[in-house]
């Protein structure tokens, strides 16, 4: 049985719970205090964050590893493309979203007024950028739900909470973003806390 230790409100772990529940798989969600980390997070990860997933004597940290791990142990519904130019693309663009979305997070949760605002507008312009592909198509990919939908959901159901304002010119994202956010595996993977994160 696979064990993800989780934080409610954490956009990561969010993440892994998306695929897991997508999968339609049997887990245990242990939900950890990002305030008072328990302590045994930090015996199963060095770095002393969540997501982790342990199954066995297998412990894995980081969402996009976890993710794909699962992805591949549980190859139905495939979320990684199963050719190898379109898979080298899908990880170009996860590793684009650590760095222009996911990365400026931190500055808005911990950050003086200053950088958070800084954060909002880099994050608001990237996703505006990401809006023009969504015109053309109903995923990141095209049609089909994949790892790029996973990874950006848990950031489209912040927006509000992160005191992000999309423009007119982002209404193909957020379309989009409703689409994603009706799909079930969607709805399962919310905690309580994240639910009440939009009114």
């Amino acid at each position: 049985m696979m064990r993800l230790y989780s934080g409610t409100t954490c956009p990561y772990s969010h993440r892994c719970r998306i695929v897991l529940f997508e999968k339609g798989m049997d887990f245990d969600v242990i939900d950890v205090d990002m305030m008072s980390r328990a302590e045994d997070i930090a015996v199963i990860n060095p770095y002393n964050k969540v997501p982790v997933l342990v199954e066995r004597d297998l412990v894995l940290y980081e969402a996009n590893i976890i993710n794909e791990y699962i992805d591949e142990r549980f190859p139905h519904p495939q979320l990684m493309p199963p050719d190898p130019v379109m898979r080298a693309r899908a990880r170009l663009f996860l590793h684009r979203f650590e760095h222009e979305l996911y990365g400026h997070i931190e500055a808005i949760e911990l950050g003086a007024v200053k950088s958070a605002d800084k954060a909002r507008t880099v994050i608001r312009d990237n996703l505006t950028q990401i809006a023009h592909i969504l015109t053309k198509q109903k995923f990141l990919l095209g049609d089909e739900f994949s790892m790029l939908d996973v990874a950006i959901a848990p950031l489209l159901w912040r927006l509000e909470f992160y005191g992000i304002r999309m423009g007119k010119d982002a209404v193909p994202l957020m379309k989009y973003a409703e689409r994603l956010f009706s799909r079930q595996g969607f709805i399962d993977a919310l905690t309580p806390s994240e639910r009440a994160m939009r009114k």
